[in-house]
């Protein structure tokens, strides 16, 4: 049932290839981030709601969603960062800072909590750059696609994890991800979806895990066994070689879940394992549940499961298949609530719901993909102002009232020859500052506090789209206000301040700021 890697991927790399030559753009709304709350194992010991009640960013590079973690207060702080765009090697950088421990090669979120990264607008892609979760906790990766992250060859990123996890992670709900390869282990591709060294109370959902020799593991060796409390339902596991997962040690649910072609096994427990597999839909695969390439056992739960074209190996020493009648041989008490489809109509369910820009749909148990329930308690309330109503304020709608910049002092951190401080606050778009060379600070200042809710970042002719990452800093507590990408109308909530602080981290080339404007609202 093996094939050959190239052909495996050929038609998928064919569709690939048609979709480009016709220009087709896939679009989806804007996702809101973590529409309908976590499910599975997440929910358990405390729960997982990510940066929920924090600031939310705006990132479409790689070193804008580190200097949105480095410009937090704590490493605790919750932050939602918006992510759109490609975000690669080129534009990863490592970003220094008290509240991150960051690297140039990978997106690391390491030793902080409480953040949430949601791909929005027309989706965000990490291509070749995976994403490394080591000593955190409570974190949503939601509505994003990473792929053909590599351990071998050029460029390596996170040893070929698409989504790693490793030293005391807790708390993690991964959602509505596309990760996917390119091959397996001889092309330099390694795990899409790994946990080890005590990484606990995960869920993975409504994702495409596909294209790849590994689908994943949790556990890196028989004796890591720290590891488990892994919710794996409504994902689409295609063209995996094996581990989907691999799981040594501790407990895994797997439900609802559709496995195709997998070519050489499928869920694999071991070393004492037990997995609770419940209404999956295992078809034209091999060995798709049972404990491979080792003497040291785990055990499983099946119920409710359709075996598809599934063929199954002889048992050996190190092989012993859960069919061709898999029974179960031990018993898995779930803490959490769940509501399981039937398994004839998760083809369906799954290809609806599972993966980036998919509109973060879900399922209720009645075979029906359905949106993100606005009425649940992580949805805004229904009667807070409606979002999509033009009356209701936006932080980037154009300010109001008068320009506190006018008559107000500046200074900066340099300036380059021909250009002048106060520039950014005369009123005049045919002057401007600019750095000494392409990053720098700006700022406007008063003699008492005074209050800004608001500040809009004019570029001068010919150099609009320039400015790339930039925070908002309030000079005399070192607070940053705001962060993220281009120049514009950045909004935050009010405070009183005498000096303000436009930082530039990133540009395209040498920023020209016309007027650094302030509102009060």
């Amino acid at each position: 049932m093996r094939r050959p890697v190239a052909l495996r991927l050929q038609a998928a790399l064919g569709t690939l290839a048609l979709a480009a030559a016709a220009g087709v753009v896939l679009t989806m709304p804007e996702a809101a981030a973590a529409a309908g709350g976590a499910t599975g194992y997440a929910t358990q010991n405390g729960g997982t709601t990510g940066g929920a009640g924090g600031q939310t960013v705006r990132a479409t590079t790689g070193t804008a969603i580190h200097e949105a973690l480095c410009g937090r207060a704590s490493s605790s702080t919750p932050i939602t960062i918006e992510v759109e765009g490609t975000i690669n090697h080129g534009n990863t950088s490592k970003v220094s800072g008290d509240s991150c421990s960051t690297a140039a090669d990978k997106i690391e979120l390491k030793q902080v909590s409480n953040i949430t990264i949601v791909g929005v607008g027309n989706g965000a892609v990490f291509d070749q750059l995976g994403i490394h979760i080591r000593e955190s906790s409570n974190i949503v990766i939601q509505n994003v696609t990473v792929r053909n992250v590599k351990k071998s060859g050029s460029p390596t990123s996170n040893g070929g994890d698409a989504i790693g996890m490793e030293s005391d992670v807790r708390n993690v709900w991964v959602d509505h991800t596309t990760l996917e390869a390119s091959g397996g282990e001889s092309e330099g591709y390694d795990g899409l979806f790994d946990m080890k060294d005590n990484t606990q109370y995960v869920t993975l959902s409504y994702s495409t895990l596909r294209n790849s020799g590994r689908g994943g593991l949790i556990g890196s060796s028989e004796s890591d066994r720290s590891n488990g409390y892994v919710t794996f339902h409504h994902n689409l596991y295609e063209n995996i070689d094996s581990r989907a997962p691999l799981l040594r040690g501790g407990i895994a649910h797997m439900y609802n879940n559709h496995y195709k072609s997998l070519n050489e096994s499928g869920i694999n427990s071991r070393a004492g394992a037990k997995a609770k597999v419940d209404n999956n839909y295992f078809e034209d695969s091999k060995d798709v549940l049972g404990t491979f390439y080792t003497d040291q056992a785990g055990t499983w739960q099946v119920s409710g499961n359709i075996y598809d074209n599934v063929t199954w190996s002889e048992p050996g020493e190190d092989n012993n298949p859960a069919g061709p009648d898999p029974q179960s041989n031990t018993t898995v008490s779930i803490p959490y609530s769940f509501t399981l489809d039937d398994a004839s109509c998760v083809p369906s369910v799954v290809s609806a719901t599972a993966g980036a820009n998919k509109g973060l749909k879900v399922s209720d148990g009645s075979c029906t993909p359905q949106s993100p329930d606005p009425t649940d308690p992580t949805d805004p309330d229904p009667t807070d102002p409606d979002p999509t109503d033009p009356t209701d304020p936006d932080p980037t709608d154009p300010p109001s009232g008068t320009n506190l910049s006018l008559g107000a002092g500046s200074d900066g951190s340099s300036k380059a020859s021909g250009t002048s401080y106060g520039n950014v606050r005369d009123g005049d778009l045919g002057t401007y500052w600019s750095p000494a060379g392409t990053t720098g600070s700006i700022s406007v200042k008063w003699s008492s506090a005074t209050t800004v809710a608001k500040v809009n970042i004019r570029e001068a002719a010919g150099s609009e789209g320039t400015v790339g990452s930039y925070r908002v800093i309030d000079h005399g507590t070192g607070a940053v206000l705001a962060s993220g990408s281009g120049a514009g109308v950045i909004g935050f909530s009010p405070v009183s301040l005498e000096k303000i602080t436009f930082e530039i981290t990133g540009a395209s080339g040498t920023p020209r700021i016309a007027e650094f404007e302030t509102y009060a609202g």
